[in-house]
C-alpha cells in the first residue's frame, strides 16, 4: 500500500525555521517525482517545491526560493523540506505528494498519492 506520512510541523517564531519529512513506502521511491505542496485556511492549495525523480534537480516556487530547500535521502525512502526564515504567511497545512507523471508544481499536474498533512504555524 502507497503511504506517505508528514511530520516536523508545528509552532515557530517569525524568522526561525523548520524541517518537515515525508516518509514514504510501498512503492519505488526514485521512480516518483515528490513534491512539497500547502493550503492556509480559506486559500486553494499551493505548490512549495519538487524533487525530480532519481533526485536529480529541484524546483520552487518564486515565494519561497531562497529560504527553502528540497532534499532526499533515497535509502530512508524520505524526502525533506528545509524552511529557513519562516513568515507568518508560511502558515499552512503542509502536504507532500508523489507522482509517476507529475511534471510541475501545481498540485493537479500528475501528483497521485498524498499525505495526510502536517500544521506549521509562524507568528509574527
Amino acid at each position: 500500500e502507497v503511504q506517505l506520512a508528514e511530520s516536523g510541523g508545528g509552532l515557530v517564531q517569525a524568522g526561525g525555521s523548520l524541517r518537515l519529512s515525508c516518509a514514504t513506502s510501498g512503492f519505488t521511491f526514485i521512480d516518483y517525482q515528490i513534491g512539497w505542496f500547502r493550503q492556509a485556511p480559506g486559500k486553494e492549495r499551493e505548490g512549495v517545491a519538487y524533487i525530480s525523480k532519481y533526485s536529480d534537480s529541484q524546483y520552487y516556487a518564486d515565494s519561497v526560493k531562497g529560504r527553502v530547500t528540497i532534499s532526499s535521502d533515497i535509502a530512508k525512502n524520505t524526502v525533506y523540506l528545509q524552511m529557513n526564515n519562516l513568515k507568518p504567511e508560511d502558515t499552512a497545512v503542509y502536504y507532500c505528494g508523489a507522482g509517476f507523471f507529475a511534471y510541475g508544481l501545481g498540485p493537479d499536474e500528475g501528483y497521485e498519492h498524498w499525505g495526510q498533512g502536517v500544521q506549521v504555524t509562524v507568528a509574527s
